[in-house]
């Protein structure tokens, strides 16, 4: 396997995650191009590679030493399970504040924390990912200084972010930082960290949402042209879950044309434009935060509406938050334990730690770079493997312009429905072969 010496490599070998770092740190050197395209970074102005050289340091798509990290974070006492990775506690809740609850994707914990954080003085600003003013097709990471701020970046964003472009302006910032960031975002700046680097100097407090995949901008496009709508351009608002949980994808036009779709329905985007990086990630759960949440996935939760956040506390300063804001009544927590919460997501843990080891390993096996987690999952039934097989291909037919061109002739809504029924079953069908193990902590080899 060849090996990685420069951020052109990783690049080229398809580990690019988008995280922005060496977009961020190189003082304009490197820039990101076609960000309605490929959204890849470009090297300008290094002749002799020195500076991607230096930045690979930081990159987060090359890889990270999940067990060396750990132990540094967290330390040899926290309690650790290689699919949640450390916690302190596992918990089931919601903000007690309805606004909040409403604006967010799930139970609206990490927006209420971020307000209550800048309430009490805490933080003088959060780093959280927004839909850009100038382009509203595209994301844009801002520093946040007000509630109304936070709630207007609310909700997920499923197309490609690069939240540490921001890095410069973090630097500069004048107060304390909270940071909201995806796994591949996060770790960049955990390794940052470690090097005591003066660009995450006011980041006080790390948090981040589950991670299960990122679509190329395309899938808007797409979206868009199914309803016979060509020009992008026209966006005046794009919202990925809007409404009540669990939302809709909503696009807002000028000229006052509205499209909304079910974000279930919606969901049938994910194997035509999925950004391929995605699956190579094996951090479900956001494991290098402070507070970690997600979607509750359990009948008992969904049926209810509203939203539900699984909510996972890794850092002692994590802990005093959620115990501060719990006793405050801010915020409501029901605490579970790591068997029900790995189950709640089984079919996510499976696809972030099982299968990203067995694309690595078919990658492995066609010549291809890797990114190096400092661990392997092995000792997958045959089945599993199949089952492997059978997605990626699923993935590279769908992924081409001539099934693309396809089912934008097909309404939506049809479309949606079909792809959430036939999920449904596959789900159904595929559960014993998924839930096998899932609890079971040998699978673990370091390498």
């Amino acid at each position: 396997m060849r090996k990685i010496e420069k951020i052109q490599d990783v690049v080229r070998g398809g580990l690019c995650n988008r995280c922005g770092t060496c977009v961020g740190l190189s003082g304009g050197r490197i820039s990101f191009s076609d960000r309605t395209g490929k959204y890849l970074p470009e090297v300008k102005d290094d002749p002799e590679g020195r500076l991607s050289r230096e930045l690979l340091r930081y990159c987060s798509g090359k890889g990270f030493d999940f067990p060396v990290q750990t132990e540094r974070i967290y330390g040899s006492d926290t309690p650790h399970n290689i699919f949640t990775g450390a916690y302190k506690n596992i918990y089931i809740g919601h903000s007690g504040d309805e606004l909040v609850r409403r604006n967010s994707a799930s139970g609206g914990i990490l927006s209420a924390i971020l307000i209550w954080l800048l309430e009490k003085n805490h933080i003088d600003g959060a780093v959280v990912l927004a839909m850009s003013k100038e382009e509203p097709w595209l994301t844009k990471p801002v520093i946040a200084c007000s509630k109304e701020e936070i709630l207007e970046a609310a909700q997920s964003k499923y197309i490609i972010s690069s939240v540490n472009e921001i890095l410069p302006e973090i630097e500069a910032f004048n107060g304390k930082l909270a940071y909201v960031g995806l796994p591949g975002q996060v770790q960049s700046i955990r390794l940052l960290q470690q090097d005591k680097h003066p660009s995450v100097k006011n980041i006080e407090y790390i948090f981040g949402p589950f991670y299960g995949n990122t679509l190329h901008f395309s899938s808007v496009k797409s979206f868009l042209r199914s309803y016979r709508e060509k020009d992008y351009r026209k966006i005046r608002k794009l919202y990925f879950r809007y409404g009540e949980w669990p939302g809709n994808m909503r696009v807002e036009l000028e000229g006052g044309r509205t499209i909304e779709l079910p974000k279930f329905h919606a969901n049938y985007l994910i194997p035509f434009h999925i950004m391929k990086n995605s699956l190579l990630c094996t951090d479900l759960s956001n494991e290098f935060t402070d507070i970690s949440g997600g979607d509750a996935w359990a009948p008992v939760y969904e049926e209810r509406g509203k939203g539900f956040s699984m909510v996972l506390s890794r850092s002692d300063k994590g802990q005093a938050i959620l115990d501060k804001m719990l006793e405050e009544g801010l915020i409501q927590l029901d605490s579970i334990d790591e068997t029900e919460a790995i189950a709640m997501h089984s079919h996510g843990y499976d696809l972030k730690k099982r299968g990203t080891f067995i694309r690595i390993k078919y990658r492995r096996w066609m010549g291809m770079r890797n990114p190096d987690y400092g661990y392997v999952i092995k000792g997958f039934s045959f089945k599993r493997y199949l089952m492997e097989l059978f997605i990626d291909s699923l993935f590279m037919i769908l992924g081409t312009r001539f099934s693309r061109f396809i089912i934008e002739r097909i309404p939506p809504r049809t479309v949606g429905k079909v792809f959430e029924r036939s999920r449904n079953v596959w789900k159904k069908s595929t559960k014993k072969i998924k839930r096998e193990h899932l609890n079971n902590n040998n699978g673990k080899e370091n390498e």
